[in-house]
């Protein structure tokens, strides 16, 4: 019986370099062209588990064109596996070094592969980035113009104008985008039919969080990073934490679970039980925030809109 092999490919802009668990190691162009003879090299490999880290989009390139071809591929998040290869005693750190770690990753950990976003998901995730660089951008200016020199605040103004101009084109592009996709269009009134969530949570979630209705409760909460972690040792009982998961949904999630717990029936019930309860209130807003998760998901998942009337998923 052939062994099973697993590979590991580490991600830079220019080039990638590939492990297997057999030991085989080799470097290739992160290119267009260099990518089918990638194909052909590791689909005879037949790999059980082809691991790559999320590198900011440079992996995107590979991960897709390994997917195409029917490879199974995990994209995983850098830091896991940094956390692997220190429990390995490797801190040492070469492109073949992380290469052959996240062989040994996929190996052992086994991630599961999720389908990768398609274009148009990705082109709404680079629209959704964008506007929260102009949001910082804005926001630092006018910090900046507060305390300027007189001789600069005209500039610091006209920049703003334009920064704002640029966020009006970007918000066009997001309602265009979603508006265009009758599915989307359709998640995107799923969404916002639940009070608390607007414009840009809701888009925010169908970029970021493309499996919201897929996943049962508890994977899809972990995923986030909304599901209380334990910490105890012995007798010791530590105070429940949320860790990881995707930061920028889990900011997206916590402003509206703050709008949702003054103006949501469910979300504020909840809140005001916890709060009575003795439970402080960030503890009762970040139980809120996996509340509304979890309804968001059913919702995605059944096609039921909020149901206004009696407060409920209906």
């Amino acid at each position: 019986m052939t062994e099973r092999c697993y590979v590991g490919i580490d991600v830079s802009k220019a080039t990638l370099d590939v492990c297997t668990s057999h030991g085989e190691a080799w470097e290739a162009a992160n290119d267009d062209p260099a990518m089918t003879a990638l194909q052909e090299r590791l689909s005879a490999l037949e790999p059980v588990l082809i691991v790559l880290e999320a590198t900011g989009g440079y992996e995107l390139r590979a991960a897709a064109a390994l997917s195409m071809a029917g490879l199974p591929v995990a994209v995983v998040n850098p830091r896991q596996v940094r956390s692997f290869a220190r429990s390995l005693g490797q801190l040492a750190k070469t492109d073949r070094i992380d290469a052959r770690i996240l062989a040994a990753f996929a190996e052992r950990v086994r991630p599961k592969p999720r389908p990768l976003p398609d274009e148009d998901t990705r082109e709404l995730e680079g629209l959704i980035t964008r506007r929260r660089q102009l949001v910082a951008m804005i926001t630092a200016e006018e910090t900046r113009l507060a305390v300027a020199v007189p001789s600069m605040r005209k500039q610091i103004k006209a920049h703003i104008g334009w920064l704002r101009r640029q966020l009006a084109a970007v918000d066009a592009g997001i309602d265009g985008a979603v508006r265009r996709s009758p599915i989307w269009r359709a998640k995107d009134d799923l969404l916002q039919s639940v009070p608390g969530i607007g414009k840009t949570t809701a888009r925010t979630l169908l970029a970021l969080l493309p499996e919201l209705g897929t996943l049962p409760e508890k994977q899809i909460a972990a995923l986030v990073g909304v599901a209380p972690l334990n910490r105890d040792s012995g007798a010791f009982r530590g105070r429940r934490m949320v860790w990881g998961g995707r930061a920028r949904v889990r900011t997206a999630l916590y402003m509206a679970a703050l709008v949702g717990s003054r103006h949501n029936p469910v979300l504020r019930a909840f809140y005001t039980r916890l709060r009575d309860a003795g439970k402080p209130a960030k503890v009762a807003l970040v139980a809120c925030m996996h509340k509304l998760l979890i309804m968001l998901n059913a919702m995605m998942r059944d096609g039921r809109p909020w149901h206004a009337q009696n407060g409920i998923v209906g």
